[in-house]
C-alpha cells in the first residue's frame, strides 16, 4: 500500500512539474497569405453574363494545415508547428470572387453554392504552394489551373494555367509566407489576365 502511495504521489509530482513548466511546451504557429489591396467592386447591375466559383481543388498534403516544404522533387516535409490559419483552397477560392468581382466585367460573381442560377461556372485547382529547399538556396513556387464552363451546355470556354516563383532572402517561416503572398498575387493576376473577351459576354448557351 505505501509503495502504491509513493508511485501515485512521484506520478503526480512528475505532472505537476510538466505542467508548471510552461517553456517546455511549445505552441503552434499559424501564418495567412496577404495579397494586394483591391478596388471595391462597381455597382451591381452589370450587363455581363453571372459567373459561380467553385471551391478550389488541391493535392492532400496541402489540404493538411502544415506549411510544407520539398526538400527534393520527391520528398515532402511539413513543418510541425507552423500551420495555415486559413485552408488554402477557401483563402483562394474567396481572392479569385473578389478579383472578378472588382474586374466590373460580370454581372453576378458569388462562390458555388449547388445552384443553377448563373450563367457560368469557374472551377480550378491549386497546384503548388512550398518552399522549395534544392537546387541553392531557398524560394517558393505557387501554381494554379483553372477552367470556365457554361452552366447549360457543359461547353469548357476558357482553360488556363498559371506560375510563379520567388527567392527567400531571408530563412525563416514568416519570410517563406511573405513571398508566398507576392507569388500568389502574381499568379492570380497571370492567370485571370488570360480570360478572353468572348468570356465575359452573354453565353449563347445557358442564360438563365
Amino acid at each position: 500500500m505505501r509503495t502504491r502511495s509513493a508511485l501515485i504521489v512521484i506520478s503526480l509530482t512528475v505532472m505537476m512539474s510538466l505542467l508548471g513548466c510552461g517553456g517546455g511546451v511549445k505552441h503552434p504557429a499559424y501564418y495567412t497569405l496577404q495579397l494586394r489591396d483591391i478596388p471595391d467592386p462597381p455597382a451591381a447591375g452589370g450587363s455581363g453574363p453571372s459567373v459561380a466559383v467553385r471551391e478550389f481543388r488541391a493535392p492532400v498534403y496541402l489540404r493538411q494545415g502544415p506549411i510544407v516544404y520539398r526538400e527534393s522533387p520527391e520528398k515532402i516535409g511539413f513543418y510541425n508547428y507552423q500551420r495555415w490559419a486559413v485552408d488554402p483552397r477557401e483563402f483562394l477560392t474567396n481572392a479569385i470572387v473578389d478579383r472578378l468581382r472588382a474586374s466590373g466585367r460580370f454581372a453576378v460573381v458569388k462562390t458555388y453554392d449547388g445552384r443553377s442560377d448563373v450563367d457560368l461556372i469557374l472551377s480550378g485547382r491549386l497546384e503548388k504552394l512550398e518552399e522549395v529547399d534544392y537546387e541553392g538556396g531557398v524560394k517558393v513556387e505557387v501554381a494554379l489551373s483553372a477552367q470556365m464552363t457554361e452552366l447549360g451546355s457543359g461547353k469548357t470556354i476558357w482553360a488556363s494555367t498559371a506560375s510563379d516563383s520567388a527567392k527567400v532572402d531571408h530563412r525563416n517561416v514568416a519570410a517563406v509566407v511573405a513571398e508566398m503572398s507576392e507569388a500568389m498575387d502574381h499568379t492570380i493576376e497571370k492567370l485571370l489576365s488570360s480570360l478572353p473577351a468572348s468570356a465575359t459576354g452573354h453565353p449563347e448557351s445557358g442564360s438563365k
